[in-house]
């Protein structure tokens, strides 16, 4: 029997580190995996709340319109009833606030001042406020105070 040694380094690669190596690619792709769909979730949820809050917005906007121009149609009426600029302000006041809820815990708050009109086509208000406000305590007490739900 002849002996005889082997020249060079020896390689041995166990099939256990390979197994190991294996097993934590693969929980490192399923911890990926799942913090992507845990994400995407979330950002769907985010996407609804945005969504329903802008579409709730835009609901109170067109309604805060509406109110407006029910008011122009108001003071129209009262201009052409009333005599002179004392009456006319005498019946409607200097402002006028339109408060429309948007959620339960914000309002559209918009405040106008009313103009007396000195020729055929002037305006009888002028929007100074637009804003949303999340505490109706802020809102100053004005002549006159419109709240739709």
């Amino acid at each position: 029997m002849s002996f005889y040694k082997k020249s060079g380094p020896e390689f041995h690669v166990n099939v256990g580190s390979s197994s190991i190596l294996l097993i934590f690619v693969i929980l490192c792709l399923i911890s990926f995996a799942t913090l992507s769909i845990v994400s995407a979730n979330a950002d769907a949820k985010l996407s609804s709340r945005v969504a329903e809050r802008t579409a709730a917005y835009y609901e109170a906007c067109n309604q805060a319109q509406e109110n407006i121009a029910s008011i122009d149609r108001t003071l129209a009426s009262v201009y052409a009833d009333s005599f002179d600029e004392d009456e006319y302000f005498m019946a409607v006041g200097h402002k006028k606030t339109c408060i429309v809820a948007i959620s339960d815990l914000q309002t559209l708050t918009v405040t106008l001042d009313i103009l007396y009109p000195r020729q055929e086509g002037d305006p009888f208000y002028r929007v100074t406020s637009w804003q949303v406000v999340t505490d109706s305590s802020d809102v100053e007490d004005e002549d006159s105070v419109l709240l739709i739900h």
